[in-house]
């Protein structure tokens, strides 16, 4: 099989000699095999393992992403980071936790941010209220 891995950066993997792959999305973890029926799924942040032609093993750590299967013969992965590397346990103890961080501390931006969108709004309406207050036109 044919795995490319993408990420805004460029491609991070290109290999045509994919035996088979793992993967994890919500669900948990699942397989590729040649001939896999056409699918495509939303990956959680992981580390995806792939078996090359000469039987070694190959991993990646991604930062969530998309995984489709075309034909049963290719597998892309868009992913918005990902991290190429030869020790699972590494890429797990190093990578996937600064994933982890990052993508808490996005979260605690959101939540900020949403709090002083509702504050602006909530000041606005007060505004306009004493507006209309004020207003003495017929």
């Amino acid at each position: 099989m044919k795995l490319s891995i993408t990420t805004p950066m460029g491609i991070v993997v290109d290999n045509e000699t994919v035996l088979s792959l793992k993967a994890e999305d919500k669900t948990g973890s699942f397989g590729i095999m040649p001939g896999h029926a056409d699918f495509i799924t939303v990956l959680d942040i992981s580390v995806i393992s792939w078996q090359g032609e000469n039987g070694k093993m190959n991993y990646c750590a991604v930062c969530k992403g998309l995984l489709s299967v075309t034909k049963g013969r290719e597998i892309l992965i868009a992913t918005r980071e990902a991290v190429i590397g030869t020790d699972l346990e590494s890429l797990k103890s190093s990578t996937l936790v600064k994933y982890y961080f990052d993508e808490e501390q996005e979260e605690k931006t959101r939540v900020s941010q949403e709090i002083m969108q509702a504050e602006a709004i909530k000041n606005i309406q007060k505004y306009l209220l004493q507006e209309t207050r004020f207003d003495t036109s017929p």
